[in-house]
């Protein structure tokens, strides 16, 4: 477990692909629960700690997490996140596709922003999500922006910035416009990756401290893998 900062009242980790945020059916022990027990053992704490999950990340995803320290500081992120106030920077590796040879919308791959727009269909019992052009029964609108920003021979690199927050929305989207995710077999990738992952990483937070009110901007370092580190 790598910590990338804590306060008194927030601690953010850079989340290992593979792990969960929190508990779940699978029964294995979640990041909150590593994240408890550091704190017990750093600052001696002799009872229960507190501990509030803000968001999450998909199990296959790395990146920064944030959670709260105190209920004050989990209450007040909690309203900031349905807000828009944490700003999210995603990094995804997908495909290098020729537009005209791509399903769905096809990539913009002029390193300028563009707008993906869905809506997006939650099928629970596949824990998966389906993408329509125009909106269907019991969809929500799920809206990102994007742009690439590298390339290697066969794999463009993306960043991605959410406007809303959808069950697998960037991994749904990106796959409807042609592009899945390397290693998201879920959404349409020929192949796995070898250590089960996929290639997004939730690469930057910024935001205004809940508590102190001064300006929080972290960055997670580059998964420690040839594809990704040839992009550093």
């Amino acid at each position: 477990m790598q910590v990338v900062y804590e306060d008194n009242h927030i601690v953010i980790v850079n989340k290992q692909s593979g792990e969960i945020v929190q508990g779940d059916k699978t029964g294995d022990r979640p990041l909150s629960e590593l994240v408890k027990d550091y704190i017990k053992e750093k600052y001696h704490k002799p009872g229960a700690v507190f501990l509030g999950v803000v968001h999450r990340l998909d199990r296959p995803v790395g990146g920064l997490v944030i959670f709260a320290r105190t209920s004050k500081a989990l209450s007040r992120l909690n309203r900031m996140f349905q807000a828009g106030e944490i700003h999210k920077t995603y990094w995804a590796i997908v495909k290098k596709v020729e537009r005209q040879e791509a399903g769905g919308e096809g990539l913009h791959d002029d390193g300028e922003w563009h707008e993906l727009k869905h809506w997006i269909v939650r099928n629970e019992q596949q824990n998966k999500s389906y993408a329509y052009s125009t909106e269907r029964p019991g969809s929500k609108l799920a809206v990102l922006k994007y742009r690439s920003i590298s390339h290697s021979d066969h794999y463009t690199l993306l960043e991605v910035n959410l406007q809303t927050g959808r069950h697998h929305q960037i991994r749904c989207q990106l796959s409807a416009m042609g592009c899945p995710i390397k290693g998201d077999l879920k959404y349409g990738a020929k192949r796995s990756n070898l250590d089960g992952s996929i290639s997004l990483l939730s690469r930057r937070l910024e935001f205004i401290h809940p508590v102190s009110k001064e300006p929080i901007a972290m960055e997670a370092p580059l998964p420690d893998d040839p594809l990704w580190q040839s992009f550093a």
